[in-house]
């Protein structure tokens, strides 16, 4: 039976088979409804009222003309109510499209017009950045504010929920549907939409599960913005085996804040990037604190050996987990188990099992082992496309294969070493040089807290590497012939840097990877100059 809008209604016993997120939280709520779900700010949710509040969103949500398909903006900080919102849209079929709230209401107007979003989902804080994306772009018909209506044009969240009215209808979603829409950061130009589908985050969830050692009595912390499928996507294994997800508010990275939480909670699981893990573990050297830890796991981002050597030092009952991916994987595709932490320290290890994966030259064939190449995927997490740009989808499967842009090597006994980003290696007189491996170099100095390297045009040489970095603390300045015995130890000479630019801090994304066009773009010219 369907009704108007095509729904598979009174679809119960086919939608209890459905294998996504809203019958796992729903097998919860039956079975252990007390038991907590998620915390945040201190505040409980338990599994049976997590159940009831999403069910009762989409109620309303649907008597309001959200239907299957339908794209519902998200700008939210991390909050238990994103986790609703997200969940509730996915009970009657709705796509969630997380965005990152630093952006312009150009930026983000450019996602209403490209998803065809005609509801947005705030909060009382980003209301007026809702507002003038809606009057930019005159599309949406529904602005719904966590914390109270601002104005006439709202819908109070809190009142969507507890709306009496019909109860949702038991609707058959797919495997197959998409579930959420996550932009691509657009590092390297217009954000594209990925489509994940809820088969891609189940995938996800059982790979998470295996690389964690995931049990109902872990605690996991959520630090990673919402926005970006970090959060998300490391909650699918939480959320499938009954675990507590503790949501972390955004805001400025305080370490000693992040410790105190992490001990009052019991936290025993937590991905960070690289830079979140270097201040943490100063913090906890500098002041101990009682932390249950289990696993510490980072991505995102290129760590040092540095880094990585400070994590196992810090924490070392901890297994130190590398996980590695992109949007479009959902994300994980590679893993670095901790009993191999500390003898390939510095490797994204193997691929995971649900991944199948090719080392291949521009040619689309397979590089000897050893050698570098682009790191190519197919398997049960990869998205299913990107939404509404056919060309985009088509450019990222030629082949048959999904392109990740990585440029990887495999040791003799499998594992993987990500030697740059395609985009990223530098060419300087027919020399191949990958900006990650002169990085890894600049990291390990001691008067270097953070370093990017980028190209810079030249005459003689096509390109020739930069570093820009910033000083560890105390550090009034560095040179580029202060460096130069350093660098002499640890590069070949045709890999040094031409130059050192010396800034406050580098430009990065809300996932943590530095945005590198805009480096290019104030020091990559000619018209820059070079010091030496």
């Amino acid at each position: 039976m369907t009704d108007v809008l095509g729904f598979a209604l009174n679809a119960e016993p086919q939608r209890s088979r459905r294998h996504h997120w809203n019958n796992q939280v729903r097998r919860h709520a039956e079975m252990k409804p007390d038991a907590p779900a998620l915390r945040f700010m201190g505040a409980t949710t338990t599994w049976s009222q997590l159940d009831a509040r999403t069910h009762s969103l989409a109620a309303s949500l649907l008597r309001r003309g959200v239907s299957f398909g339908d794209r519902i903006l998200v700008i939210m900080l991390n909050r238990t109510e994103y986790v609703e919102l997200v969940f509730a849209a996915n009970l009657i079929g709705a796509i969630p499209v997380p965005v990152n709230f630093r952006m312009t209401p150009p930026e983000i107007g450019y996602l209403v017009s490209d998803s065809g979003a005609k509801v947005v989902v705030t909060e009382t804080m980003l209301a007026p950045l809702a507002d003038a994306v809606s009057a930019a772009t005159g599309a949406i018909e529904h602005t719904i504010v966590v914390g109270g209506a601002q104005n006439d044009g709202h819908l109070d969240y809190e009142a969507l929920v507890s709306e009496e009215g019909e109860p949702l209808p038991d609707i058959d979603i797919p495997e197959e549907t998409i579930a959420l829409i996550m932009y691509t950061s657009g590092t390297t130009g217009k954000p594209k939409g990925a489509m994940l589908t809820h088969q891609n985050l189940q995938s996800q969830a059982q790979t998470t599960l295996q690389a964690l050692n995931t049990s109902a009595d872990d605690i996991g912390s959520c630090v990673a913005p919402m926005f970006h499928i970090a959060a998300l996507g490391a909650m699918t294994a939480l959320i499938y085996i009954g675990a507590l997800s503790v949501i972390h508010p955004l805001g400025a990275f305080d370490p000693n804040d992040m410790l105190d939480t992490l001990e009052r909670e019991g936290t025993t699981s937590i991905f960070l990037v690289p830079a979140q893990w270097q201040a943490v573990c100063a913090a906890q050297q500098a002041k101990p604190r009682d932390v249950k830890l289990r696993v510490i796991s980072w991505g995102a981002a290129p760590a040092s050996d540095t880094v990585l050597q400070a994590m196992n030092d810090t924490f070392p009952d901890a297994l130190n987990i590398a996980v590695f991916g992109q949007t479009e994987m959902s994300p994980i595709t590679c893993v670095l188990e901790g009993k191999d932490a500390q003898r390939k320290i510095g490797s994204i290890g193997k691929v995971v099992p649900a991944v199948t994966a090719r080392i291949v030259d521009p040619e689309m064939n397979d590089v000897p082992q050893g050698e570098v190449g682009e790191i190519v995927y197919r398997g049960a997490n990869l998205m299913a496309g990107y939404w509404q740009n056919p060309q985009g989808t088509a450019d990222a499967f030629r082949g048959g294969w999904f392109h990740s842009g990585d440029l990887v090597r495999a040791d003799e006994e499998g594992f993987l070493f990500v030697v740059d980003r395609a985009k990223d290696m530098i060419i300087s007189g027919g020399e191949n040089i990958y900006c990650a491996e002169v990085e890894n170099v600049l990291f390990s100095h001691p008067k270097i807290l953070e370093a990017a390297v980028i190209g810079r045009a030249h005459d003689k040489w096509g390109e020739v590497p930069v570093g820009v970095v910033v000083l560890a603390e105390g550090v009034d300045e560095l040179t580029i012939e202060e460096l130069e015995p350093f660098l002499n130890d640890n590069l070949a000479r045709f890999k040094h840097p031409k130059d050192i630019v010396v800034v406050d801090e580098l430009p990065r994304n809300a996932g943590g990877k530095v945005v590198k066009p805009g480096l290019r773009k104030a020091y990559g010219s000619k018209d820059a100059g070079l010091k030496s």
